[in-house]
């Protein structure tokens, strides 16, 4: 496929382009904090919000036609949504909802452990933020890393933090996410959870290649045999895995994705409405995960 107009320096040098993450998302205004006071304000309405922290993980591959490691291709390491959560099948960022207790007693470690994970010129952007704005920002890594670990197994120890992305409020649930960048040094194994079906890992430079950007057409469950809701378009990205499979990334984590190269790359989002057109049709176990024995 055609490339658009990425940067080909920066997408397959990978301190280039790191650094200029870093440093991108570093001296991004940060909306945490107002939001944290607007989910603590719909606590006392009939439809509180939840806050739940994601890892958006970059991980890099060097070409294996180069002798220089520091050149090739960077990937974002997803998860693939087993039947047994909401949501089943889609393409996600590892996380979950935050744990009040326990990410707080994690979160100074990310600053001041022995092996912190907020380092180098990403510490530097993080202590420039007001205090309460970094309080909230390392409680939802804290908590991004933590469910990072429980869904694939991933240590924190190998994440190198680039900084925080806005949040996304979700639509059909009462929840919004908070974001946050992170490089995957050495990337081991991942072992999924019960939650996860599988790993997919999406090429970065893919957002860039015409064709990618599709319409994603999507239809309600059927009732009694008769489909009575109006179908919704939304914007998606369509990959295929080395073994051709498709897989479609679309709704929060498509979202975030462009989020990020917008901030980090400048990037500005083709024409999705004039792209290929897949149709999906969600059943009616989507908005609450099926059980299995």
């Amino acid at each position: 496929m055609r490339e658009m107009d990425p940067d080909p320096r920066i997408v397959r040098c990978r301190e280039a382009f790191l650094g200029q993450a870093t440093e991108r998302l570093g001296s991004h205004p940060s909306d945490f904090h107002p939001e944290m006071e607007r989910i603590a304000a719909s606590g006392k309405t009939r439809t509180p919000r939840l806050a739940a922290g994601v890892l958006l993980p970059l991980i890099f591959r060097p070409s294996p036609d180069r002798n220089d490691s520091r050149e090739g291709r960077f990937l974002f390491q997803l998860i693939k949504r087993s039947a047994r959560v909401s949501q089943p099948g889609d393409l996600s960022c590892p996380g979950g909802m935050v744990h009040p207790l326990l990410d707080r007693l994690l979160s100074p470690l990310l600053l001041h452990g022995p092996l912190p994970v907020i380092s180098g010129q990403a510490r530097v952007h993080a202590l420039r933020r007001d205090p309460r704005s970094l309080r909230i920002m390392t409680l939802f890594l804290a908590n991004a890393l933590r469910e990072s670990w429980e869904e694939i197994g991933l240590s924190p120890f190998r994440v190198r933090f680039l900084g925080p992305l806005p949040t996304h409020r979700l639509v059909r649930f009462q929840r919004t996410i908070f974001p946050l960048a992170g490089f995957i040094e050495r990337p081991q194994t991942p072992h999924p959870n019960r939650e996860v079906e599988k790993i997919v890992e999406i090429p970065l430079a893919s957002f860039f290649q015409e064709g990618r950007i599709g319409c994603l057409t999507i239809f309600g469950p059927e009732t009694a045999g008769a489909d009575l809701s109006e179908p919704l378009r939304y914007p998606c990205l369509i990959h295929r895995d080395p073994d051709g499979r498709e897989e479609i990334l679309w709704g929060a984590t498509f979202h975030i994705i462009v989020r990020f190269l917008e901030i980090v790359m400048d990037y500005r989002l083709p024409d999705w409405l004039n792209g290929p057109v897949i149709g999906r049709r969600l059943s009616v176990a989507y908005l609450t995960g099926r059980s299995q024995p």
